[in-house]
Formats: structure tokens, sequence, C-alpha cells
């Protein structure tokens, strides 16, 4: 749920994502549809739970086996101005090959569970190279450490031959990180990953995240649940709950005007500087995300909502409004955004 953009970098339109238990399949993701321009950050927002992350893997054709692409788009702009469908191309084959690593990177919150702990950093940042390009196995190895030097890694070429059980966490951040880029790609998906990591270096860490988008004009999806960093480092956020984008737009109006009863909550849990000075309390949400297969009809949120109509939010699909690039699903953004 966004508002158009002129030549996206990637444009996911009506994605719909089930899960296959044998039975009647059980909607994952509804209806969910955003874009990232190039050298933006678009954040994806809300608690576990919400669809966060199972979408990020369907634009890398990464589901589970038992989860599908029941409809929907996910349409990746190629060098000629033209898009190929990634819900198209499946699972495996050239097509899909010919993305992952090389036009979309993605990195993810434990870096340990993405490296092979009997295999050396440089040989497996060196075997991306070498699928995506006809290199030399000395070139690719080359690449390899130009890219940890890059991303902030002391001694890159000795670190090539290191193991990633050697490496400290943020080490292993960093080198993810020099994977996900090794081929140059457009977009670079970034799935928490710094919520594994202590403060010091998670700040390193979005640094460095700036810095990339900063001098590669790199497209960057960044999932999170905390609206901290957010507020450091998108330029727009997409609020997603149960399944749904809720609310979405610039960042600072979405911080300035939330108008979805969800943004105004996921807001009101996040502790501020001088919160004690002024006697504001953190106000955590009430309730819990529903159960995907007991999903409540009419606005999923509306079991949590202080300021739910009923049976108006209970028996109707919420009502879309927008003003400008601020876009919310909610019965509230009439009143807000006005007729």
């Amino acid at each position: 749920m966004d508002r158009p953009m002129e030549n996206p970098v990637l444009s996911v339109r009506n994605l719909q994502i089930v899960l296959d238990n044998g039975g009647s399949p059980i909607q994952i993701t509804d209806d969910v549809s955003f874009s990232i321009g190039r050298g933006e950050v678009l954040a994806l927002v809300g608690e576990s739970g919400s669809g966060k992350s199972v979408t990020a893997l369907a634009l890398m054709q990464l589901l589970a086996q038992n989860l599908k692409i029941a409809r929907g788009e996910i349409l990746l702009q190629t060098q000629s101005g033209s898009s190929v469908d990634i819900a198209k191309l499946g699972t495996r084959g050239k097509a899909i090959e010919a993305i992952r690593g090389a036009r979309m990177g993605m990195i993810f919150q434990e870096p340990m569970s993405s490296f092979s702990p009997i295999h050396t950093i440089g040989a497996q940042i060196a075997e991306v190279v070498q699928i995506h390009e006809s290199v030399s196995r000395q070139a690719a190895r080359k690449r390899a450490s130009d890219l940890l030097g890059q991303v902030g890694i002391p001694d890159p070429v000795g670190a090539l031959d290191r193991y990633p059980a050697e490496f400290s966490g943020g080490m292993r951040q960093r080198a993810m990180i020099a994977r996900a880029l090794v081929c140059g790609p457009e977009l670079l998906i970034a799935d928490e990953p710094t919520t594994a990591l202590d403060v010091t270096i998670q700040g390193q860490i979005l640094e460095l995240l700036r810095n990339l988008k900063k001098n590669l004009g790199m497209a960057i999806l960044f999932i999170t649940h905390d609206l901290g960093i957010v507020a450091q480092m998108a330029d727009r956020v997409a609020v997603m709950y149960s399944g749904s984008i809720v609310e979405s737009g610039p960042v600072r109006e979405i911080f300035r005007n939330p108008t979805h009863p969800y943004t105004r909550a996921l807001l009101e849990a996040v502790p501020r500087l001088g919160d004690l000075d002024r006697g504001r309390r953190i106000q955590p949400i009430s309730g819990s995300m529903p159960n995907i297969y007991a999903v409540p009809p009419g606005c999923r949120f509306h079991p949590r909502c202080p300021v739910a109509q009923l049976p108006r939010c209970s028996d109707f699909a919420p009502p879309v409004f927008s003003k400008g690039e601020h876009v919310v699903a909610c019965i509230h953004g009439e009143r807000a955004f006005g007729p």
C-alpha cells in the first residue's frame, strides 16, 4: 500500500503469500504493495509475526517449501528500463539465480547461520563472484579482500583465510554485508541486521549501511521492529500488521503525524530521552499479534485497537485514505486527511 513511484528499482504489487498445510491455504500476507527507489531506504516495520521477514524472503524466492506466492507481482527493474516479475520465476533455475546475489543481495539477523563453519570467509565470498562472473579464483579472492576492506575489516587479505568462528559478531556481520555486495546489487535487503549486536557495534553497522547507500546509490529494504533505527536510517516507512501494510509514507511525516492506531501504539512504546524528567511512561501495546489460523475479520487490528468503532471495524475491510505520499488503511484516515 503506497503511492506509485516513477522508475522504482523494485515494485511489489498485491503480494499474497499462503501457507500450504495440506488443506485450505492459510493466508500469510494480504495484498502487500510497496516500491523502493534508487538510493532510497524503505523501512518495513512491525512486531514479530507481522509478516516482514516472509515478505523479504519472497522477494528473493527463498520461501520455505510450504509457503507459496499465490498472487501478485515483484517487479525488478532491468538495466534496459523494463522489468522482470520475480514472482513468476520460481525458486530454482538460471533466471532467479542470475538475480540472487548479482542484482539483489540479502543480509540476515544472525550471520553464523549464513556462513558455512567449515569453509573460510574468503572462499565463501569468492564463490559468489565465480557463480555470477567468469573470473579466475585469484581475481575473485582479490574482489573479496577489497570488499572486506571496504566494510571495515582489518587486514582484509589475512581475513580471507579465517573461518567464521574466528570473527566477532560484528566482524561476521560486516563479512556478510561484503558477500551481499560482492556483485554490486541494485537492491540490498537487510532483515533485522543489528538485532543480535551490542549498541556500539550496531551503530557501526548502521553507519556502514548509510555510507554504502550514499556512495553506491543502492536501494535498501530495511526490516526492523526498532523505530529508533527507522528514524536514523529510513527515507520512507511502511508499517505492517498481521500480513498487511496499514500505513506508509515519508519517515518524517509518519513520525510527526501517525494516523493508524497501530502506528501510534508503536511510537508510544518507544522510550525517549528525558521520559523520567517529563513523567512520561512507555505504553506497551495491549494484546498480541493474531494467530494466522484465526485472523480477525475486518480490520485485523480492531481487537487491540483502543479507538475501534464496532461493528464497522470488525465487519468491513478498512478504507484507504491518502494525502500526498502518506497512505493509511483505517477509518480514522478520513478525519486526519480530510475529504
